[in-house]
Formats: structure tokens, C-alpha cells, sequence
């Protein structure tokens, strides 16, 4: 093994540390886009039987309870739903690309100092 002389300074330190806790967030983003996504597609699921329906009144779960709703009100509740959702999935995107940025900045910095003395991939 190839020993480094290559002093760590306390900058060092901090974008190393800087890297970690932006690849965590990374890593908590990926779930919450996937949940975010699973979260539409069944909305969009759940829109769809609803149109299938002939029923006037369906049930409708709010929280751990089931109600008798008026069909076009959970339609309505279904889209205000989606949006909302859809919004959210928008801003973890963006959210995402800006840690990507800063990881992206980061390893420039780490790589060009500590070439092959540091990996900042993930198997």
C-alpha cells in the first residue's frame, strides 16, 4: 500500500464531513422520491376506480377511518391530493439535484487534493 503525506487540514475535515451529511440527505431524498411516486401512482389508481364506480356515495379512508363520501367530493379530495403531492415530488427533485451539485463541487476539491487517497463512491 502506497503511504499518502498528505496533511488532512481542518477545511479538509469539513468538506469531508459536509460530504457525508450531503450523502445522507442524498440518500433520504432517493426514499422520498420513491414513497412520493408510489403515493401518486396510487392516487392515480385510486382516480381511475373511481371512475369505474356507479356508486353515488363510496368510502373514503380519512386516517385510520373509513366515511361515507359523496363521489364528487372524493374526486375533488383525490385531486387536491395529487397536487399536492406532485408539488412535493417537484421540490425533493430539485432538492436532490442541489446535493448532487454540492457532492459533485466537494469530490472536485477532496479528489484534487487527495487523488486515490480517499473514496467518496459508493460500491
Amino acid at each position: 500500500a502506497e503511504k499518502s503525506d498528505t496533511v488532512v487540514t481542518w477545511e479538509d475535515q469539513q468538506n469531508i464531513n459536509k460530504f457525508s451529511k450531503l450523502n445522507n440527505r442524498f440518500h433520504e431524498l432517493e426514499d422520498e422520491i420513491k414513497f412520493a411516486k408510489e403515493t401518486n401512482d396510487n392516487l392515480e389508481d385510486a382516480g381511475n376506480e373511481l371512475i369505474l364506480t356507479d356508486e353515488d356515495i363510496v368510502r373514503f379512508q380519512i386516517g385510520e377511518v373509513f366515511a361515507h363520501v359523496p363521489r364528487e367530493e372524493v374526486e375533488i379530495r383525490i385531486e387536491e391530493m395529487k397536487e399536492v403531492n406532485s408539488k412535493t415530488l417537484e421540490k425533493l427533485e430539485k432538492e436532490k439535484e442541489t446535493v448532487l451539485a454540492q457532492m459533485n463541487e466537494l469530490k472536485k476539491i477532496l479528489y484534487g487534493k487527495f487523488r486515490d487517497s480517499i473514496n467518496l463512491e459508493e460500491d
